[in-house]
């Protein structure tokens, strides 16, 4: 699986994320369509951040003006003498210092305080940090739409900016439609996100991931007031995101609130670095001179090797001898609510011959000493031992929804997949209480209900799942928002199959159809899809439309001799 993984130990902006993304192989001409759009060039350039060579991306705003259009000073926290490149162009810049108060110089959905006083450039390009009209949430999404993006791009685009939109409506107790946008409504920060989307996009990772985000230290100065870092918007972002946040390393704004709300869209998060067979890394470049930090985000792409992965983990335990049934028998609800992932209570021997308990349990170092208190608290013990352990190897665990079929009903079980860091999977489990509420309803044994739902998922489930259908057909969709089949009203879902089902469910569905062609969808961009037992086995059915976003491919169906094959770009091996 193509992976592209974030190293976040100092933080992520936008244009750190655009420096990242350029830096490990996306093509910069992509965002020749925001250039299109709006008034901004995106100046990339190769610069040294504590001995780092790094991608530095600034959104550049033309203008013939000494001064930015609100007479505020264009400041950004680094210094510049050198010549800024796109696309084969320069745009010298003459010895300025700037003084910013800002994280890394470009973005951010708060109002940063600003000196009113004039700060001539002497040249025809000049740093777009929130130039342009300060827009609603509705405005901007108006603004997207009309870029001429494709339908991919613009989604995700347009999915950040909710998550911002979401984040500063709770933090202001405004509704998402009348959310206004500080900075991040300006030109350069629409600029940052569509660009950001526009890379993601070329780039074409399968699986993004990031490292806990760091989000620095100190205050920081908005137009309601002076705040700790992170600032509220980060923090609300991070509530709807599946990374987590760290403190520090150093006294500045780290961790931008457009940075996080780019992340929370395309990533999700691990404690550290994946093993991968690394194809191409490099860095992207912040504002911050930050010694002994090299203020840069490192992005690394490579192919998963199959592993399990790895996760930091330190052991905690106790022995009690005087502890009743009922607290034993609610410390591991109390435990894990406390931080503990794992809680194991072995009855054991003590002194005198006494009958009593080991309780073991795993938890992150970080928590330990939560854990360990309330496990003190809790049984009384006077105690508490801590292994070292390191680490412990994982599987990656994913739940799906199956379906059985009973009588002419469908009843369903939720399935936990137990993969790999590639993907592959080596376990399915059913999850014990919804197999033991349906046998129950069905008066069947609870082991063959879970076998039958495991059933379905192992024959229905595939990373690449495909649908057949004539190319007329599919061309009066190709350029839609969404793809409908007329099943939808007929039976209430769309039919997949799996490449190896793709033969079989041709051969019987059509070979009068004309030029039947497959799409290849990635199964992570669909929603609503259940592994259902059928007849002849288990199938996926999607329970809606499906966005052509999903489409990955568009493949010709092989016919031979009578009979459909499976293309060779789905064949194992």
């Amino acid at each position: 699986m193509r992976t592209l993984a974030f190293d976040g130990r100092v933080g992520a902006s936008g244009d750190m994320l655009l420096g990242a993304l350029v830096a490990a192989g996306a093509d910069p001409d992509v965002l020749d369509a925001v250039e299109a759009e709006l008034p901004v060039t995106y100046a990339v350039e190769s610069v040294t951040k504590q001995g780092i060579a790094a991608t530095s991306v600034d959104v550049l705003v033309e203008t013939d003006e000494e001064t930015d259009e609100n007479g505020q000073d264009d400041d950004h926290g680094h210094d510049h003498s050198h010549d800024h490149s796109h696309h084969g162009h320069s745009h010298e810049h003459g010895d300025h210092d700037h003084s910013h108060e800002d994280s890394h110089g470009h973005d951010h959905s708060h109002d940063h305080e600003h000196a009113n006083e004039d700060h001539s450039h002497g040249h025809d390009h000049t740093h777009a940090e929130g130039h342009g009209p300060q827009r609603t949430y509705a405005e901007v999404v108006e603004l997207v739409e009309s870029m001429g993006l494709t339908a991919s791009v613009e989604r995700d685009a347009l999915a950040i900016f909710e998550i911002l939109g979401e984040a500063e409506a709770s933090v202001h107790g405004t509704g998402l439609e009348d959310t206004h946008f500080h900075e991040v409504g300006a030109d350069d920060a629409i600029a940052d996100i569509v660009g950001a989307a526009l890379l993601f996009d070329d780039l074409d990772p399968e699986r993004v991931v990031t490292t806990p985000l760091s989000t620095g230290g100190g205050e920081v100065s908005m137009s309601h007031g002076t705040y700790p870092i992170p600032a509220p918007a980060v923090v609300e972002v991070a509530q709807r995101a599946d990374w987590s946040l760290r403190g520090g390393p150093v006294d500045r704004e780290l961790l931008t609130p457009t940075g996080a709300a780019i992340l929370a869209h395309f990533a999700e998060g691990v404690e550290r670095l994946p093993d991968l067979q690394v194809e191409a890394s490099g860095y992207g470049a912040g504002g911050w001179d930050l010694d002994p930090y090299p203020n840069v985000l490192r992005a690394v792409v490579g192919g998963s090797r199959g592993g399990l992965s790895r996760d930091s983990i330190t052991v905690l335990e106790t022995n009690v001898d005087d502890v009743t049934p009922e607290v034993l028998g609610g410390l591991q609800e109390t435990l894990l609510d406390a931080g503990a992932r794992d809680v194991t209570i072995v009855p054991t021997t003590m002194k005198k011959s006494r009958p009593g308990h080991l309780v073991k349990v795993v938890a992150k170092p970080e928590d330990a000493e939560r854990v360990a208190r309330t496990l003190a608290e809790e049984t009384g013990t006077l105690g508490v031992r801590e292994h070292g352990a390191g680490h412990r190897w994982i599987a990656d665990r994913e739940v799906v929804a199956a379906t059985v079929l009973e009588a002419g009903h469908r009843h369903e079980v939720a399935v936990k997949l137990g993969t790999d860091d590639a993907g592959e999977i080596f376990d399915v489990s059913a999850e014990y209480d919804d197999a033991a509420a349906v046998a129950t309803a069905l008066d069947l044994p609870v082991r063959e209900l879970q076998r039958r739902a495991e059933d379905a998922v192992r024959d229905g489930f595939a990373e690449r799942l495909c649908h057949i259908v004539e190319r007329e057909r599919w061309a009066g969709f190709e350029d839609a928002a969404e793809y409908t089949h007329p099943t939808l009203d007929e039976q209430g879902f769309i039919h997949l199959s799996t490449p190896a089902q793709i033969p079989a469910v041709a051969q019987s569905n059509f070979l009068d159809a004309e030029d039947p062609v497959l799409l290849v969808l990635d199964r992570e961009r669909l929603t609503d899809v259940k592994y259902e037992e059928q007849p002849a086995g288990g199938y996926a059915h999607v329970y809606g439309p499906i966005d052509t976003d999903a489409v990955v491919d568009v493949l010709a169906l092989p016919f031979e001799d009578g009979h459909f094959g499976v293309p060779d770009e789905l064949r194992e091996g």
